[in-house]
């Protein structure tokens, strides 16, 4: 039996292969499936199902494509009601794969849909679930995403959710190893290790949510505490992945257009499409196609990319390294942003070379910030991140929710960006550069670079405190 995970980090998401006697099942694909079919090719064996274990809502799964490429049976548990052919199967079903087996565990509560898959080693034993959104290290999933499909109340889906884990997860005996469908860094929990691979054991001891004498209320009252607003494009993701989407080979095709200066000013002008620039923010700050948006291929791009541009319909003119354009073209389409009309041959050398005009931002270093009186400074980064330590007088402003929150930015008088490190300043400062504001200065390095300066900060607080 061969059990292996395939992580991606900039969705912080768990897809998985497992091998046996010939064949193979994926779980929870990504949409490009050439890694999937390449790794059977490799053991010699045929993929038999495809599951899913639920509608994700922050990427579009590789399900049909790779359904399509291999013959295989697309599996989800009860409830769902896809608009494609697949196995609707059964609480307690039973999937034979070559000399293991797979148990189907509804478990519903992050969605109504929601599945856990139960293996079974070659002897019967129970050997580890793969618990999508349902269970993660150190959180579950969030129950607010299905309440609208479902008409019912995220503390009705959080009470539901409370009895699949105790009746279906908790059950299980403590050596039994978790897959999560997530890790840290996603918006599909609020509390997740950077851990990826645990145990029904560990999580019982660690998990705020698995306490052994938590109370329905208590459960619900702390899975919805400090929700917030899910991206905008979750509820789009979802229906790609329940009514279908683009054969990815088409998008890509479609969208690894070449375009030389003059073609792409053009296409500019003349579509309307938004132009994001994926380089590094050190070489963004330095000189960019005005108008640009930075959202840098080397972060949580694909993320920040669904959390800043709420339409995935949107046209879209890509600024990359040469030789990264299909990485990021790939990326995009992970998420369901599949019009993309072209990028910039050569990169953003190539706008240089031909005199067109460019766009910079300013920089100060956290020393300098030092050294001004009483300096504006706006906090982009994430509300428990500000209240566990920040600048004093700092104003947090969530680089999340920054396009709601434009009135409240000063226009006229000077301020001074920053975040962690310095990625989601610079997307910031570009969302805002391109908004007209010209008066933002972005602080190198970020907090981390200011506390190693003598700038006030607030006392320390412990995150998993508040």
């Amino acid at each position: 039996m061969i059990v292996e995970q395939i992580y991606t980090g900039c969705l912080a998401q768990g897809a998985y292969y497992i091998a046996s006697k010939g064949e193979a099942i994926v779980i929870d694909p990504l949409r490009e499936v050439g890694p999937y079919m390449d790794r059977a090719e490799k053991d010699g064996v045929k993929i038999k199902y495809i599951l899913e274990t639920h509608f994700h809502a922050d990427f579009v799964s590789g399900h049909l494509d790779l359904a399509k490429k291999t013959g295989a049976t697309i599996v989800y548990g009860p409830l769902a009601n896809p608009a494609f052919d697949c196995y609707i199967a059964k609480d307690g079903d039973i999937l034979k794969v070559g000399d293991v087996e797979i148990e189907v565990l509804h478990t519903p509560g992050h969605t109504m849909e929601s599945t856990t898959y139960l293996l079974k080693d070659e002897n019967g034993r129970d050997h580890a679930i793969f618990s999508g959104d349902t269970l993660f290290l150190g959180d579950v999933g969030r129950p607010d995403l299905a309440q609208k499909a479902v008409d019912l109340t995220q503390e009705q889906l959080a009470a539901t959710l409370y009895a699949s884990l105790r009746t279906k997860i908790m059950t299980l005996a403590d050596d039994v190893i978790v897959y999560p469908g997530h890790g840290a860094g996603s918006s599909c929990g609020k509390n997740m290790s950077k851990e990826t691979v645990g145990t029904i054991g560990e999580q019982k001891v660690t998990n705020y949510a698995l306490r052994a004498d938590m109370s329905e209320t208590e459960f619900v009252k702390e899975v919805t505490n400090g929700l917030t607003a899910p991206p905008a494009y979750f509820p789009e993701n979802v229906r790609l992945n329940k009514s279908g989407y683009e054969n990815l080979d088409t998008v890509l095709k479609r969208a690894m257009t070449p375009l030389n200066a003059a073609a792409f000013e053009a296409a500019a002008e003349e579509t309307d499409a938004l132009i994001i620039d994926t380089r590094h923010q050190d070489d963004f700050i330095q000189g960019f196609v005005p108008q640009s948006i930075f959202i840098g291929i080397k972060g949580n791009f694909a993320m920040w990319v669904g959390a800043m541009i709420p339409d995935i319909n949107q046209k879209l003119l890509i600024v990359a390294d040469p030789g990264t354009e299909l990485e990021v073209l790939t990326r995009l389409s992970r998420v369901g942003y599949d019009h993309t009309i072209g990028f910039l041959d050569g990169g953003f050398e190539t706008w240089k070379a031909t005199g067109k005009e460019f766009d910079t931002l300013d920089q100060v270093t956290a020393a300098e910030l030092c050294d001004l009186p009483n300096p504006t400074i706006i906090d982009v980064r994430k509300k428990n991140e500000y209240l566990s330590e920040h600048v004093e007088n700092a104003v947090n402003i969530e680089l999340d929710y920054l396009n709601q929150e434009m009135a409240s930015i000063p226009i006229n008088e000077p301020f001074y960006i920053h975040c962690a490190g310095g990625y989601r300043s610079v997307i910031g400062a570009s969302i805002l550069k391109a908004r007209g504001y010209h008066n933002m200065i972005d602080v190198a390095g970020g907090f981390g670079a200011i506390k190693e300066t003598s700038i006030k900060i607030s006392d320390y607080v412990c995150p998993s405190t508040l």
